[in-house]
């Protein structure tokens, strides 16, 4: 009991966006975690010493993002292990530190940022733009406790949906072009086996984040701050 009572928004959070999770309500919150996976290749890409051409994301929840040089392996396991840690860590900035407006702004910039340099598509650059503005809006006009539940809806979704999309885009369609599918024809194995072991990864992550998350007291109900 006292457990839930410490944790309730989350539980509530979490159940909430799983009883919208088939509904329109979810889908933009859905596309928000499809641009952190192509981010989280480009971001690869720069770390290895590559570059990045173009990056987009469609109404279908689908994306990609076209780079050139840096390591291959790490560009094409990046997508889906890179968007979760992204998510964990929205989720762990919003529960553990007072910096939310500051990171909500943050993102919104990162967004607005990459569609002028990298989007070359109507829907990415409309989304992108969309969801940029109402995020810099948000952290400008809205208060603490607001920001910090946009992050945490954020986070959390994030944490839902990767492993989700993990299994559906590689074991479930397996046969499908897919990040693991590209990584299995340039360096062997079978899209199963690397799907299979993003999910085990993916599984990790989440739960060291959890316990990371959970495990401290400062996740008791929202400051009242404005």
């Amino acid at each position: 009991m006292t457990y839930l009572k410490a944790h309730w928004q989350l539980l509530a959070i979490t159940a909430v966006v799983f009883a919208l999770w088939h509904t329109p309500v979810v889908v933009p919150l859905k596309i928000l975690v499809v641009f952190l996976h192509e981010l989280s290749h480009a971001v690869a890409a720069w770390l290895t010493g590559g570059s990045v051409e173009q990056i987009s994301i469609s109404p279908e929840q689908g994306g990609f993002a076209i780079t050139r040089g840096g390591n291959r392996f790490a560009i094409l396991s990046a997508g889906y292990l890179g968007s979760l840690m992204m998510g964990a860590a929205l989720l762990m900035l919003a529960l553990r530190s007072e910096a939310d407006r500051f990171v909500t702004a943050a993102l919104g910039a990162v967004m607005l940022l990459v569609t002028v340099l990298y989007v070359r598509d109507l829907f990415a650059a409309l989304f992108c733009v969309t969801a940029g503005l109402i995020l810099l809006a948000m952290a400008r006009f809205l208060g603490h406790a607001a920001n910090d539940m946009v992050l945490r809806v954020i986070g959390l979704t994030s944490l839902i949906y990767v492993p989700y999309d993990i299994f559906d885009d590689t074991i479930a369609r397996s046969s499908q072009p897919s990040d693991a599918y590209m990584l299995a024809q340039e360096f062997g194995g079978a899209t199963l086996i690397w799907g299979g072991l993003w999910l085990i990864l993916s599984v990790g992550v989440i739960y060291w984040s959890l316990r990371r998350i959970l495990g401290t007291s400062s996740n008791l109900p929202l400051p009242q701050r404005p």
